[in-house]
């Protein structure tokens, strides 16, 4: 179901816990809440749609992908980059890395461990920072 984005940064700070199989309707949530705001956002996470859990999606060839409960493995070229938020008004200044490797369950909360680079990776960096409570 599309559900409406949060904008509450009390709420959006708050780390989220961990999702398990039960959460896996968050993720349908998610892909349909992206597919609806796709001209103007790449991925989201599971507190810009209202819950605490750590789920994020994300496009990645015009095609949306779930990760649940993604942990980095490794993190490499670190650059500066300027970000908007669904959540937030106006642009912000954060470090993020050309290649990251991802360890997470997908959507059938099977392991999987995989290298992403370049923008797709910078998406998944941002999604991953919400998860954490931070604000980008």
């Amino acid at each position: 179901m599309n559900k409406e984005i949060v904008r509450d940064t009390f709420f959006l700070s708050m780390k989220s816990k961990e999702a398990t199989k039960e959460d896996a309707q968050i993720g349908q949530d998610l892909v349909d809440t992206l597919i609806a705001n796709s001209q103007r956002c790449v991925g989201l996470a599971g507190n810009m749609i209202g819950y605490q859990k750590r789920v994020i999606v994300f496009m990645e060839n015009k095609k949306p992908v779930l990760m649940y409960n993604p942990v980095y493995l490794k993190k490499e070229g670190p650059y500066k980059a300027v970000e908007g938020c669904l959540s937030l008004d106006g642009e912000r200044e954060t470090i993020r890395y050309n290649s990251i490797k991802v360890e997470y369950l997908n959507e059938k909360f099977q392991k999987r461990i995989k290298t992403y680079k370049g923008f797709t990776a910078q998406i998944i960096q941002h999604e991953m920072d919400h998860l954490e409570g931070i604000l980008i």
